[in-house]
């Protein structure tokens, strides 16, 4: 649960101030996606060459008109020498959830790097089959502020966060935009499952589906 704990905190700052502040540089948005191995930016098109920087295990990778660099995460700094730029979330976009702390040891551990990597794999799959059925806005994308895997259908919040404050472990969760009222819901902002009631792709498109047919 520790090592859970501290993988998922290093890897929201990695999100925070190096990859969505690189997407941010690039084309003016923040939103990352669940990557093989891990999460990072999409492909951005930058003068000319196609760029993207994501996580893989414990490693980051920077490919770039299709050359790839590639090192262990170790410092923010580090990091960001990788991308070609200072670390540092992009300022007055959105509340930023982690300090940067450019020359602390990032605390990731190879197993439960793994284990997130899972989740927000398992938690896309689900989301991108409610979204083909559903149409969103928006397509799915991983938040950095939040660091989970999400979309918005019909003004309700779908996704899986890798944990919080409140959560120690990972969670899949349905919260209306209306509010939540009821038996059903168990959060005071609409439903959580714990991952360990979400072994599956399966499972998870029930539980979300579940939870939009209860939405006002």
């Amino acid at each position: 649960m520790t090592d859970l704990v501290a993988t998922r905190r290093a890897l929201h700052a990695v999100a925070e101030h190096v990859l969505a502040a690189a997407r941010h540089r690039w084309d003016g948005h923040i939103g990352l996606r669940a990557t093989p191995g891990g999460f990072g930016t999409p492909a951005v098109v930058v003068d000319g060459v196609a760029r993207q920087v994501r996580v893989e295990g414990t490693d980051l990778v920077v490919e770039a008109d299709g050359r790839v660099e590639r090192a262990p995460l170790t410092t923010l700094a580090a990091a960001g020498d990788l991308v070609g730029m200072a670390p540092g979330a992009p300022a007055g976009v959105y509340e930023i959830a982690t300090p940067c702390r450019p020359d602390a040891a990032l605390a990731i551990d190879p197993a439960a790097a793994d284990v997130l990597a899972g989740w927000f794999a398992l938690v896309d799959e689900a989301l991108r089959v409610i979204a083909a059925d559903l149409a969103p806005a928006e397509p799915v994308q991983l938040w950095p502020e939040h660091l989970d895997v999400a979309v918005v259908v019909d003004e309700v919040n779908l996704g899986g966060s890798p944990g919080d404050g409140d959560h120690p472990e990972p969670y899949l969760y349905v919260g209306p935009w209306a509010g939540a009222e009821g038996p059903f819901w168990n959060e005071p902002w609409g439903r959580s499952w714990p991952a360990v009631e979400v072994p599956d792709v399966a499972t998870a498109v029930a539980l979300l589906r579940q939870g939009l047919a209860a939405a006002p």
